[in-house]
């Protein structure tokens, strides 16, 4: 089994609300409304096009599994999926998991076990503030 790993930070936001049924949502904007509701960090130091290309290439393959860890204090989030022929990392702004098979640009993962509103109320309460930060990392994981 091989990993990447890429570490990351994004920022709460008092708007955070992570009600959205299907998706969750980092993205480098500074704002959000609360028409956002699969947003859970905003101000997010990458977005997809940052990543390299071998972690696109990985990502691609429908047995890769993708992890994103979110921590915030003492409180952790996990969200897993997996990889998809589609994904192709495009996105400057953003990136989404899905509980879907749905691939576009902004798709980080596809098939994720959790959306917005899967995550616990203790982690959104606390990145429901602007002075939070978010630490971040994204595994990549192969059976290669």
């Amino acid at each position: 089994m091989s990993m990447i790993r890429v570490i990351f930070s994004a920022r709460g936001h008092e708007n955070i609300l992570s009600t959205h049924k299907s998706t969750m949502e980092l993205t480098k904007e500074d704002y959000l409304t609360t028409a956002g509701t699969c947003i859970v960090g905003v101000r997010c130091s990458i977005a997809l096009n940052d990543l390299s290309e071998e972690v696109l290439y990985i990502a691609t393959k429908r047995a890769t599994v993708i992890e994103l860890e979110m921590r915030s204090g003492n409180i952790k989030e996990i969200v897993i999926g997996h990889g998809s022929p589609g994904l192709t990392y495009k996105d400057s702004v953003s990136m989404v998991a899905r509980t879907s098979g749905y691939e576009c640009d902004r798709t980080l993962m596809v098939g994720a076990d959790k959306a917005a509103a899967d995550l616990s109320r203790k982690f959104i309460d606390r990145i429901a503030r602007s002075d939070v930060e978010i630490d971040c990392e994204l595994r990549f994981l192969t059976g290669s």
